[in-house]
């Protein structure tokens, strides 16, 4: 893996620039297939799918951060590097995003594994090749719970993962935090009203909870109206129970964790878990820069992530 040189050392500009950078246009190349898994009773997710022109040599699968979707831009540079090498992509919307609100009757959580394990289970039943995950932000602590559990797939990546919920948080709750924790709760309230107007009898009463108790930051969403909906009761036993931390020890299977030592958003202290360092499957690669899954770099490629995560994927899938 090539080391990382930063094209910004202020994480917050690493983070903002990603988040912005033009991404590949030439992934239009690969025709797009919309395909609507249900997962379960009642719940259907939406994954686009691309395949490569040549022989296939895998099944990548993608998973985005919290409020993410889809369209994501680390979703789709990592899909045209991924195709560009053969791999076929699947990237996924955890339930209910990607405009998909009509589709279901419930939230998500940052350990909700029953969606990905179903949409892996399906996909490994007609893969050509290994089936590997690659999981960012929320969508990384969803990949290494699923690893954890004993998930399908070969080989995973997680990406600027929070760890541990509560600590991520809590970090996010600091001042120079301030504009990435108006993003995600703006979001949140936007999504949880228009599920209001979609399934009135579901979401109404959380809706003008949201409102009546004057929602402002993602712990007062947690404990507000995601724990007790999914019946963890509040927001620090929702953390407690659904951070990838507790699964670490229970992964047999690779496992890349990807993150940088100045992330805003996941203090590097929580990497010092006990679990990374005894556990032989988990590798950490932590760049003293990068910001929270940007990683844009001052040569070329510019988006070293995907060719870092590829390469190792490359290595580590196909034993």
């Amino acid at each position: 893996m090539a080391p990382f040189e930063p094209l910004f050392r202020n994480p917050h500009l690493a983070t903002i620039a990603s988040n912005f950078w033009p991404r590949y246009k030439e992934l239009e190349q690969y025709p797009v297939r919309a395909v609507r898994y249900e997962t379960e009773a009642g719940v259907s997710v939406l994954v686009h799918e691309q395949r490569p022109t040549g022989r296939c040599r895998g099944e990548i699968v993608l998973v985005h951060g919290l409020e993410g979707s889809s369209e994501g831009g680390y979703m789709l540079s990592m899909a045209y590097t991924a195709l560009q090498a053969g791999f076929a992509v699947h990237r996924v919307n955890i339930r209910g995003c990607g405009g998909t609100e009509s589709w279901c009757q419930t939230l998500y959580h940052a350990g909700l594994t029953s969606d990905l394990r179903s949409i892996l289970d399906e996909i490994s039943a007609r893969a050509e090749g290994p089936i590997l995950l690659v999981g960012y932000s929320l969508g990384g602590n969803m990949a290494l719970k699923l690893t954890g559990e004993g998930g399908p797939q070969r080989a995973t990546v997680a990406v600027s993962t929070p760890l541990d919920l509560h600590a991520c948080v809590r970090a996010l709750a600091r001042p120079q935090c301030f504009l990435y924790q108006n993003r995600f709760i703006n979001r949140m309230r936007d999504r949880l009203r228009e599920r209001a107007r979609l399934h009135p009898a579901v979401f109404t009463p959380l809706a003008e909870r949201a409102e009546r108790d004057k929602i402002r930051t993602v712990f007062d969403f947690d404990d507000l109206i995601t724990a007790p909906f999914f019946g963890f009761g509040d927001a620090p036993n929702y953390y407690a129970t659904q951070s990838a931390q507790n699964y670490l020890d229970k992964i047999t299977t690779p496992t890349l964790l990807i993150t940088a030592q100045d992330d805003p958003l996941v203090p590097f202290d929580i990497y010092s878990h006990p679990a990374i360092a005894a556990n032989p499957q988990i590798e950490l690669v932590a760049p003293a820069h990068g910001g929270h899954v940007a990683f844009l770099a001052k040569g070329k490629p510019r988006f070293w992530l995907d060719t870092a995560a590829l390469g190792w994927l490359e290595s580590y899938g196909n034993k």
